[in-house]
């Protein structure tokens, strides 16, 4: 198959420069991706009849729908692992069929998405102790938020794909053109048709509805293995489960955090409106540094996974290296500045001095000390890259996540401040790490032995 000119050479080529070739445009797309939800929040937050609540509902549905959506997007996770180490064995046909299976399984998650999100959305929020005055306008963002789902996963699973073979440059072009809609459309319905929530949810759907068909235009115009043909889409079966076996646990991994985030959401919902929208603007803001870094998750799946079907153990480490530097220079500078600028940023989406105070106290415990949260997740994608998914979800699962959920239901419960509440997030991502990386030099020293067996036998 003959190199296009948006392919990255994973197992041949230089690793410093063609990491950051495959991570800068995945950071941009993602800042995007961000601002879908930043424009949602601003655009409410300033403009909505009453903004301070209309934020707040907007910003409490995010671990909800988190936890809802995160099993099927690791699926699309075991897409990109699967559809990578094929590469790496140059087996095209079984990326064809892990392509066509992937497009064909995200538009049936999708729609039960869909009804699962606009049938039970106010009961989960009821769960959830939501805000009574937040709860009605929640309910209204998250139901129309998952009629998008279908679109919302087929971008996800192309995506992807491009993701596998080093195309991070049309996933930037495409976020690029559907997040000017969404602001443009924000704007025209809040502000114009004085529609709050509905508005900015329907903006929403409308720019990842834009996105979906772009990708699927992408794919069938690509040559090669990753070529989709709409003719051809079939669930393989023997496929299926491979993506399965690589991206279930990283969907079930998703949703424990998402189990840990909605409980510590829960808490936050006990602050009133003021803390649950500061809680939600520094999330919002958070989230782009952990973009940023996230890339470095992504840049190590993909590049492992390449090179360990193609058999090039020696270069596992210095891929690992070389995203560990790139993780925390990001995530210590990035963090830095976040923090020293949060009530300015804060003030971008809404002038409430509680809110503001809310959202700084939240910043003060989470941004400084980020980048363990990105270099927790490079971690898992080094694993994940060498065919462990599992391990990493059950480390992830007693470091973070029943770790989080013990620290609500006894620390934080002795003492029901924000500050105990958000000191959970670094000492959990500093054990979580810490474990990870001693999974990851056993993992290393089992796959070696096995490649060195491997190539005895056939000598």
């Amino acid at each position: 198959m003959s190199r296009r000119r948006y392919d990255i050479d994973m197992i041949d080529g230089p690793l410093w420069g063609n990491i950051a070739r495959f991570a800068v445009p995945l950071m941009l797309t993602s800042f995007l991706q961000l601002l879908y939800n930043a424009a949602d929040n601003v655009v409410v937050g300033r403009f909505a009849e009453n903004g301070k609540v209309a934020l707040a509902a907007v910003g409490s549905t995010g671990s909800l729908i988190n936890l809802i959506v995160n099993l099927f997007i690791g699926l699309s996770v075991g897409t990109s692992i699967v559809t990578a180490q094929y590469l790496g064995k140059r087996s095209y046909k079984d990326v064809q069929e892990t392509v066509h299976t992937s497009v064909a399984i995200s538009v049936i998650f999708g729609f039960i998405l869909l009804v699962i999100g606009v049938l039970f959305a106010k009961p989960l929020l009821r769960m959830m102790k939501s805000d009574p005055d937040v709860i009605d306008y929640a309910a209204l963002y998250m139901r129309i938020y998952f009629i998008g789902m279908p679109v919302n996963m087929l971008y996800n699973f192309g995506a992807a794909v491009l993701r596998a073979i080093g195309d991070t440059k049309r996933p930037l072009y495409i976020l690029t053109l559907s997040g000017l809609v969404n602001v443009i459309l924000n704007l025209i319905l809040v502000i114009g048709f004085h529609m709050d929530v509905a508005g900015v949810a329907i903006a929403t759907i409308v720019s990842q509805a834009i996105s979906a068909v772009m990708i699927v235009w992408c794919l069938m115009k690509t040559d090669g293995a990753v070529n989709l043909n709409l003719r051809k889409l079939k669930i393989h079966p023997k496929r299926l489960w491979e993506l399965a076996k690589c991206g279930l646990p990283a969907g079930f991994q998703g949703m424990l955090f998402s189990i840990s985030n909605v409980l510590i959401q829960s808490s936050v919902n006990g602050f009133g409106p003021s803390g649950i929208a500061g809680n939600s603007v520094a999330s919002n803001l958070e989230g782009f540094i952990y973009a940023m870094m996230n890339t470095m998750y992504q840049a190590s799946l993909t590049f492992i996974g390449q090179n360990v079907g193609a058999k090039k153990i020696e270069r596992i480490h210095k891929i690992t290296f070389i995203c560990f530097v790139y993780a925390s220079a990001v995530g210590l500078i990035g963090g830095q500045i976040m923090y020293r600028l949060g009530d300015k940023l804060i003030s971008i989406y809404n002038k409430d001095p509680d809110v503001i105070k809310a959202g700084l106290i939240r910043m003060k415990y989470l941004c400084q000390p980020y980048l363990l949260c990105g270099l927790m997740d490079m971690m898992v994608g080094c694993l994940r890259g060498m065919g462990k998914s599992i391990v990493p979800m059950i480390v992830s699962l007693l470091g973070a996540c029943v770790l989080r959920v013990i620290w609500v239901l006894t620390v934080f419960r002795m003492n029901p401040t924000p500050e105990i509440l958000y000191v959970s997030y670094p000492i959990s991502w500093a054990i979580t790490t810490l474990a990870h990386f001693v999974c990851y030099l056993i993992v290393y020293k089992k796959l070696k032995n096995r490649f060195s067996l491997e190539a005895k036998s056939i000598a």
